[in-house]
């Protein structure tokens, strides 16, 4: 691959800059890719949070709890579910749960599948010895500058 700049250029560049342009860069993609399925990228963490091994179902709180924990969405994602919901893709029962509908499931389908082809091309040509150090390092910027960091 050629890169932007010489490693002695490079190693001079901004942290900052670099994992903005990454995070543009693949956050743009995600959701242009979802939106030809007709979803939003927070409506994918809704499904995602409701059809991974939750047959008990998730209540709201649980939800974006969950999102809160690694993704900046403060409590805006009542719209989001209650989109889902009016899509017909979640409904809610009697006791407040959140659960899978056959039209929800079969989306959710299609956008796992996408969600698994989105990251074969993010990965292509980059190791899992490659990817495991980026991490590794991006989590130590986080902690030498203070900042938290959680994914599930």
């Amino acid at each position: 691959m050629e890169y932007s700049h010489s490693d002695a250029e490079l190693v001079r560049q901004p942290i900052g800059y670099w994992t903005w342009a990454a995070y543009k860069a693949v956050v743009t993609r995600t959701r242009g890719a979802l939106a030809e399925l007709g979803l939003s990228q927070p409506q994918w963490w809704v499904l995602h949070q409701v059809y991974s091994a939750h047959e008990e179902g998730r209540t709201r709180a649980e939800v974006t709890q969950t999102l809160r924990g690694y993704l900046d969405v403060g409590d805006g994602l009542g719209a989001e579910i209650d989109g889902a919901v009016a899509q017909g893709w979640v409904e809610e029962d009697s006791a407040q749960r959140l659960h899978g509908t056959p039209e929800g499931a079969a989306l959710y389908a299609k956008a796992a599948e996408l969600q698994h082809e989105l990251w074969a091309e993010r990965h292509a040509d980059i190791s899992d010895e490659e990817y495991l150090t980026t991490l590794k390092v991006l989590q130590r910027f986080i902690r030498n500058t203070g900042g938290t960091a959680w994914h599930h």
